[in-house]
């Protein structure tokens, strides 16, 4: 297999001189770990305070990790990529939300981008997450098939109706959907209402897309279990397959509260795991449409191999390759150069309420293990070829 992803000039060919060497500045910073930790609690501090910090979070950080701070903010960076092959999908990116019109925004703001989707090739898949239309809570008592009390009941409702609503939508504009995954302890009840929207509108193909974290050991099953329901059932099955994000809360839960870590006893075996998943898949791929959401070399060219095996074309519209906005360029534009279906996500949202999401997004890399000094070794690659 050809090394494709160490060709900086195609990598870093839409940024300027200043957004590289802003790019260096920040994965120096975030190679840090103390660095990030002050970081996060200066800034934290500091918008809690209402200090004028703004601006400059806005100059730095957020504009190298997000695209924007609303739908439309966001549409020079989506164009700007798609001239060279690379899509978006728009990610409001607002956390830890509690209360229900905060959920009606979210919900929302999820149509507005349904609808965006719609009218642009350069936006192919819309996304939410579960903890996005309904209270964490909610979801951890229905996995654990709690009784609900009659009010709660009623809340439930409120959350499958949004969920129809979404992906009827984005049935009806045949604009596909990725369903975030979260924490394994609310994700039985996230799981159980994706599959019953699969089971409604794939009828035709992959409308709706869950998604399997496959640090969890049991994911492989879940999805050969999905799958036998498809068979029976006549559905196609859509899966977003990342590594996974929340592992440190992962694996303190369990041993806080005495069970089994949910999480792949190491990271060989979370990439065994993330592998089999992607084999099985295109083995399958008659029913079903991989969104393959890694910042993986390896993994990256295990799928390219693949598809090269099954004479399977790049452009193959059931297999995608997904990387996050500010991360992962040597991937992302050389697939794309080489023909293959690549989408950014690329979170949005006033800076305020993003910053939760741009402190895991640091802290996420400082604990992945050399995806930091890889992008510096590639950004420092691209200055010397500039003569920076």
């Amino acid at each position: 297999m050809e090394k494709i992803f160490t060709n900086t000039q195609t990598a870093f060919a839409l940024k300027s001189d200043s957004e590289l060497e802003r790019a260096y500045f920040l994965f120096k910073m975030i190679e840090s770990q103390p660095l990030v930790r002050i970081g996060t609690a200066v800034t934290n501090f500091a918008l809690k305070a209402h200090l004028p910090v703004e601006g400059l979070i806005r100059s730095t950080v957020f504009d190298h990790f997000c695209g924007g701070v609303n739908e439309n903010d966001c549409l020079s960076v989506v164009d700007k990529m798609f001239t060279k092959g690379v899509s978006s999908v728009l990610d409001y990116s607002v956390e830890g939300k509690e209360a229900e019109e905060q959920f009606e925004a979210a919900f929302a703001m999820t149509m507005k981008t349904i609808e965006f989707a719609k009218e642009r090739d350069a936006i192919p898949f819309a996304v939410f997450k579960p903890t996005g239309l309904g209270r964490f809570a909610l979801y951890q008592k229905i996995g654990e098939k709690i009784d609900l009390t009659a009010e709660e009941q009623i809340e439930w409702n409120r959350v499958e109706e949004r969920f129809d609503k979404l992906c009827k939508a984005a049935h009806d504009k045949d604009v596909a959907v990725l369903i975030d995954g979260e924490e394994s302890w609310m994700q039985d009840a996230a799981d159980a209402i994706v599959a019953q929207m699969m089971k409604k509108y794939n009828k035709e193909k992959a409308i709706v897309f869950n998604t399997l974290q496959m640090y969890r050991w049991d994911r492989l099953d879940y999805l050969k279990k999905l799958h036998e329901e498809a068979k029976t059932e006549g559905f196609y099955i859509g899966m977003k397959l990342v590594r996974g994000a929340y592992m440190e809360k992962e694996n303190t839960r369990a041993e806080e509260k005495g069970y089994k870590s949910p999480i792949c006893v190491s990271k060989q075996a979370t990439d065994v795991n993330y592998d089999q998943a992607v084999d099985y898949m295109i083995e399958h791929l008659e029913m079903m449409s991989i969104f393959a959401g890694t910042h993986n070399e390896e993994s990256s060219y295990k799928l390219m191999q693949q598809m090269q095996q099954k004479n399977i074309s790049p452009n193959d519209s059931r297999i995608w390759f997904g990387q996050l906005y500010g991360m992962s360029d040597n991937i992302s534009y050389n697939l794309a150069a080489h023909g293959y279906n690549v989408a950014k996500y690329l979170p949005f949202g006033p800076v305020r309420d993003v910053m939760p999401y741009l402190i895991r997004r640091a802290e996420e890399n400082t604990s992945v293990a050399g995806q930091t000094s890889r992008e510096l070794d590639l950004i420092k690659a691209e200055k010397q070829r500039r003569k920076l």
